[in-house]
């Protein structure tokens, strides 16, 4: 607890909401003429994302507007972002300055500079000439510009550094270990504005293609009614349990989190309700706000959308969106398992007592949500039979016919929902608190599931792109949006139908401008990452970067992983996490797999850019910065850094996750089968709990310090088996390089040899070694499976020399930096072959008696607490 002259006193609503704009959407908002022509311009950006993203774009947009889509984007963030957000705290909030609409009209037409001037760069080959040079130089400076007043100083502040060192890298003043050449004026702007290499690059595109699809999704969703079902569904399920107003926050606020990408919007949603809840039934202010933070901030980690960066890990690990999701689901998934376990037995161990007077099963209220998500998740999945159905009944039509079967669906379940009264916001400061009943209420939102479904369906089911998906998706709400009022009323017999569909166009329009101005800056962080991208793939200082960690890590992994999470949450404290996320993974995601390889362990790509990411989105915890536990000590009227280091403890198994899933990638269910994929989830969810209770200090009753230890040791055991198991039985036998081709002869199918390289770096001509992963495919004999692995390998004496791989053969792009004709030759050091070895899950075992040992030894001291006989 906090003295009460440390705490502030809550904010209102009205200053809650100028909260959110003031980070999100833009503070500004000009009434008259000039609001309603920002609106819109916001109308116009979302409509063109739409028909970008439909099937019939090809029909009704020019080549050339589809070809430069990522210029008009940048255009609509550039101009509105002058238009919405102030230069300074004191510039005007309700009219724009004469300066502001130059700019924001200049920025907007220079970033169109590649649309309107096509043919005269293609004509040049992508290189700028004189006039292009100063034109992209100018449209830098107003993109850092509107970056710092769309998302802080910070991101403006670090692209300038970058920009800095492309033109002065050469200078005496910069330290020789990151020292290059430098560039011309010319060239720099070709690289970051004309060509699709900064700027214009994979992230803008990104933003372009598929995320602004989905922020307006969820801003639709939201406009519709689901932000205020979801909540009530989860007060209604949990709100009556011990602690229930923080549980039913997390769970509340795991739903927003799919159709919000702000944390910071997020808290204030959700935390205006449950934060005042959480304080009436015994959490203190600060710890209130330190739970809605925790839940809001891990929404950015949930499938589908992981505020963007799923989309981006498409393009940067080169895997399908099917396959991030399904690596990203488990640790998101028990991350928030762990988190209402952390709400569970903060109520226990204050005695804290329950909302209202119902009396709930825990264990039916836990049976009934899994057997919602199961459910969810089988008509996700059974949904696909009938369509087979109709489109083997009516190939040509099939479209039209599942178009009405969708349809008469949401005109039975509105029909449904029309029984019902409307869900309207509930007062958590009234004297008495009704909490809802799930059994009454559900019925009034369950079309709002049709579009998720729709959503799911394609993504997971079909395996459309995510733009397709989403453009489904966001055309049924439209209908919702414009239908669900005026079908509402027809169905309880009023006559306003009139009055309700123009309030059902009203709520569209709403929709449209809300989606544009929340994609303001994330189009402005995707493009001024970009400069940091390009800065990297112009200078190679990736590789510079990855000789200065080794050098400063020792070439110790576990110190060098430290070192990236600690750099991901520095630059987090002033990038928002989409930013945060591009600029750390261009610059750090090739050095932990190359650290990683020297060190001999393989980290899988996907595994780094997680681990990335996952300390990104702690930097909007974290204080001093800390911007979503700011929003939350603004609700909850406690200290802000109070607020922020509560919610870092709550947050602890965000941070510990990452280290775990890097060395054992089970949890990402990386390789595995259905059967051991069910098994690893339910030894995580295990395992995360284990982890809970022993950093909270509480597992049955209050634990003593060797049985926090314990249950901190049982955690790891079940997360790392292989840790101790590859210690009593090592995992890998030494072969003699020689013998290479006789073990791969011996290996069974889905084997993997280990076989570390070593020779002259190319541009340094320092000795160093990489470790390369032989997967075993197929049968065959040894000579044949080195030959498909490309591998040229010369026997000179007890040395084997490698002769550079076959060019597009599967390790001539991880052995490109070796010097296969210097001095000094490269050569194969080891190689490891599999080893028999006890399966690693046998440790379970012990870890479990241990488990059981520590819950006996509680539970008999709980019942001697209570005054009962043991």
């Amino acid at each position: 607890m906090v003295d009460d002259k440390n705490k502030g006193t809550p904010l209102s609503e009205e200053e809650l909401q100028e909260l959110v704009a003031s980070s999100d959407s833009g503070a500004r908002s000009p009434a008259g003429e000039v609001g309603l022509f920002l609106a819109a311009v916001a109308v116009i950006w979302s409509l063109f994302q739409v028909v970008l993203a439909s099937p019939v774009a090809n029909y009704v947009l020019p080549g050339d507007v589809i070809n430069n889509s990522r210029q008009i984007h940048l255009a609509f963030a550039i101009f509105l972002a002058f238009t919405a957000y102030p230069a300074l705290r004191t510039s005007p909030r309700h009219h724009i300055p004469v300066q502001d609409w130059v700019m924001a009209i200049a920025g907007a037409g220079i970033a169109m500079y590649g649309y309107i001037f096509y043919q005269k760069i293609v004509d040049a080959g992508g290189l700028a000439d004189n006039s292009d040079k100063w034109f992209a130089l100018a449209g830098l400076v107003l993109l850092f510009e509107a970056a710092r007043r769309a998302l802080g100083p910070a991101m403006a502040i670090i692209a300038t550094i970058f920009l800095a060192y492309v033109f002065f890298g050469s200078s005496g003043w910069v330290p020789e270990v990151i020292r290059w050449k430098g560039a011309s004026l010319q060239k720099a702007m070709s690289h970051m504005w004309i060509t699709s290499e900064g700027v214009f690059g994979i992230a803008l595109g990104v933003s372009t293609k598929f995320v602004f699809l989905f922020v307006l999704f969820g801003a639709l969703l939201d406009k519709a009614g689901a932000g205020n079902y979801f909540i009530k569904m989860a007060f209604g399920a949990l709100g009556h349990l011990r602690g229930g107003p923080a549980k039913a926050a997390v769970v509340g606020s795991a739903a927003t989190g799919l159709i919000s990408g702000s944390s910071i919007a997020n808290v204030v949603t959700t935390g205006t309700f449950t934060i005042p809840l959480m304080k009436r039934v015994g959490f203190s202010s600060e710890k209130a706000g330190a739970v809605e933070v925790a839940s809001s901030v891990n929404g950015q980690i949930m499938p589908p959308v992981m505020g963007a960066a799923a989309f981006l890990m498409v393009e940067y690990v080169g895997i399908s969106y099917v396959d991030v999701i399904r690596h990203a689901f488990l640790p998101a998934a028990i991350s928030y398992m762990a988190l209402v376990y952390i709400v569970h037995l903060e109520a226990v161990k204050s005695n804290m007592p329950t909302l209202g007077s119902r009396v709930v099963s825990l264990g039916k209220t836990i049976g009934g949500m899994a057997a919602f998500f199961a459910g969810f998740a089988a008509l996700c999945y059974g949904v696909k039979f009938p369509v087979g159905w109709v489109v083997a009944l009516v190939p040509e039509g099939a479209g039209w016919v599942l178009a009405a079967l969708i349809f008469t669906a949401y005109a039975a379940l509105l029909w449904l929902a029309a029984q019902t009264a409307d869900l309207e916001p509930d007062d958590p400061n009234a004297p008495d608190v009704e909490l809802p009943v799930v059994g009454e209420i559900y019925k009034s939102g369950l079309y709002f599931l049709l579009p998720i479904v729709v959503l799911v369906y394609f993504l997971m089911i079909e395996q459309k792109s995510p733009g397709l998906s989403a453009f489904w998706a966001t055309a049924l709400l439209f209908v919702i949006l414009l239908t669900q009022r005026p079908l509402k009323a027809m169905f309880r017999g009023q006559s306003e139908t009139a009055d309700a569909f123009r309030a059902g166009v009203a709520d569209l329009v709403q929709g449209l401008i809300d989606g544009a101005r929340n994609m303001i800056g994330i189009g402005l962080a995707t493009a001024t990452a970009g400069v940091i991208v390009g800065t990297v793939t112009l200078t190679g200082v990736g590789q510079v970067m990855a000789d200065l960690v080794e050098f400063l890590s020792g070439g110790n992994l576990i110190i060098m992983l430290v070192m990236v999470g600690l750099l991901s949450l520095v630059l987090g404290m002033g990038l928002p996490t989409t930013a945060n996320y591009i600029v750390v993974s261009s610059l750090m995601a090739g050095v932990v797999v190359e650290l990683g390889a020297q060190s001999g362990l393989i980290v899988p790509l996907i595994a780094v850019h997680l681990f990335v990411f996952y300390f990104g989105i702690m930097a909007d915890v974290t204080p001093p910065v800390g911007l979503a536990s700011f929003a939350a000590a603004a609700v909850s009227g406690g200290d802000a850094i109070r607020t922020g280091f509560t919610a870092f403890f709550y947050s602890l198994r965000t941070v510990a996750l990452p280290f775990v899933f890097i060395f054992n990638t089970d949890l990402l269910l990386i390789d595995v089968t259905w059967a051991q994929g069910i098994l690893v989830a339910v030894v995580a969810s295990v395992a995360i709990l284990v982890f809970t209770a022993g950093t909270m200090g509480w597992f049955l009753t209050r634990s003593r310090l060797y049985e926090s230890v314990a249950l901190v040791l049982v955690s790891f055991v079940l997360f790392r088996p292989d840790f101790f198991m590859d210690r009593i039985q090592p995992p890998f036998e030494r072969v003699a390089p020689a013998a290479l081709e006789q073990a791969l002869d011996r290996a069974h199918p889905g084997a993997e040899l280990r076989v570390v390289v070593s020779g002259p770096d190319f541009d340094t001509g320092e000795i160093k070694e990489t470790t390369l992963l032989l997967a075993v495919e197929g049968e065959g004999a040894g000579a044949e499976r080195l030959d498909g692995f490309g591998l040229l390998l010369m026997e000179e004496g007890d040395a084997v020399k490698m002769d550079e791989p076959m060019f597009g053969s599967p390790f001539s792009e991880a052995l490109s930096s070796f010097d296969f004709y210097g001095d000094d030759p490269v050569v194969l050091k080891s190689v490891k072959a599999p080893a028999d070895q006890l399966p690693k899950e046998i440790l379970f075992v012990p870890a479990l008696a241990l488990l059981g040992l520590i819950a006996y030894l509680q539970s008999a001291r709980a019942r001697q607490e209570k005054g009962v006989p043991a």
